[in-house]
This record gives structure tokens, C-alpha cells and sequence, in this order.
């Protein structure tokens, strides 16, 4: 799902980079950027092992609504805030299939360069800090009864992301980051492994410059 997400992300935004377009106005020092879309959250494959190294455990996918905002401090660099509907997560375990689920809200502040603030197609890069944190734990199966929880996770991000512009205002966006988030696994107040969940997060959506 995120492979066909991020494919299908970057397809439209080099097709849009392709349609002939009037001249329209950069982004400049003091815009904000008010960004709405939806956002796939897609765990790497290996995702810890508990109880001694003996369990491997395996987090899925998810997508829910997101929005962010970016300060643009200057023509070329922006400071931006990623926000999300909360993205709950199936967590299962070799041989014993699903054992629970989770949410987690990946707050991201990251900085950014765009490249090309004259053009109506604007690519950019941007590096920062995500906190993740996990709430709703629950257990089921073989761990019903169970009280299963995930400490939060301070990781780097980063990111790839093109805008293209519509017209002076709005203009649409798709963008790809890598999220460091890891956490200790606790099961009835004990310590019993690690989780790294470590996504790829892809976002598309449409955006309006104020």
C-alpha cells in the first residue's frame, strides 16, 4: 500500500509538472502554508522482537486524514508542523497472530528548502524531529486480559516533497518521509522488548497560501 501511495504521489505531481501553466507568484518571506490531505503510515517490515529476542512482532499500515502548516522564512526555507487524525495500528506476533492494536499521533517539525520559489513546480527537502506518542493500547488473542503498553519515541525525519502550483493561492502537494520512531514494549508494568517501527510516511493533498 505505501509503495502503490508513494508511486501514485510522485506520478501526479511529475504529470502536473507537465501541464503548461500561466506565471504565478512565489512563495515569500512570511507566507503561511495551510496544507489538507491524507496521509499512509507504513511501518518497515521487521519490527522488534519481544520476550527475550523469541517473538517478532509486526505492525501494519494505516491512513488517516492529516494537515500541515509551514512559515515560510524565507523564499527558500520553511518551518513546518505535520499534524494527523490518529493512526491506529494492528500489532501481531509470530504464531500467535494478532495479539493487539495501538494509535499513535507523529507530531513533525521539520525545516525545509525549496528550491525553486519562482517556479510553479517547487520541489523541496526538509530534515527534522518527530515525537510520537502511543495511546488506546489493547490486547487481544493470546494476550487478552493483558495490559499492553508502548512508551513515546523521540526520532529524526526526513523528507521529500514537491508543491505545484494551481494559481497564486492554491496548489497541490504530495510529499515522502522517513520517521525514526522506536519504543519499549511493556506488558503488565514489565520491560519485555523493543519495537521499531521506523515508517515510510506518504502524503498528498491541496494547499492555500495566505
Amino acid at each position: 500500500m505505501a509503495f502503490r501511495l508513494r508511486h501514485t504521489a510522485l506520478a501526479c505531481a511529475l504529470a502536473a509538472g507537465s501541464i503548461a501553466a500561466g506565471p504565478v507568484l512565489a512563495h515569500e518571506a512570511g507566507d503561511i502554508l495551510l496544507k489538507v490531505g491524507v496521509t499512509h503510515v507504513e511501518p518497515k517490515s521487521d519490527n522488534g522482537t519481544v520476550a527475550g529476542g523469541t517473538v517478532n512482532l509486526d505492525i501494519d499500515g494505516s491512513t488517516r486524514p492529516s494537515f500541515s502548516l509551514t512559515y515560510m522564512a524565507t523564499r527558500n526555507i520553511g518551518i513546518e508542523l505535520l499534524g494527523a487524525y490518529p493512526f491506529k495500528h494492528t500489532i501481531n506476533a509470530d504464531g500467535m497472530g494478532k495479539i493487539g492494536s495501538t494509535q499513535h499521533l507523529p507530531p513533525t517539525l521539520s525545516l525545509q528548502w525549496h528550491f525553486l520559489p519562482d517556479a510553479t513546480f517547487q520541489p523541496y527537502v526538509g530534515v527534522g524531529l518527530n515525537y510520537t506518542t502511543f495511546f488506546d493500547t489493547k490486547t487481544s488473542g493470546a494476550l487478552s486480559g493483558n495490559d499492553l503498553s508502548l512508551d513515546d519515541s523521540w526520532g529524526v525525519a526526513a523528507q521529500v516533497g514537491v508543491d505545484y502550483k494551481l494559481n497564486d493561492r492554491w496548489f497541490l502537494n504530495a510529499d515522502l518521509r522517513y520517521i525514526d520512531i522506536r519504543s519499549t514494549v511493556h506488558l503488565n508494568g514489565a520491560d519485555i522488548g523493543k519495537t521499531k517501527i521506523n515508517p515510510w510516511v506518504a502524503t498528498i493533498g491541496v494547499g492555500y497560501r495566505f
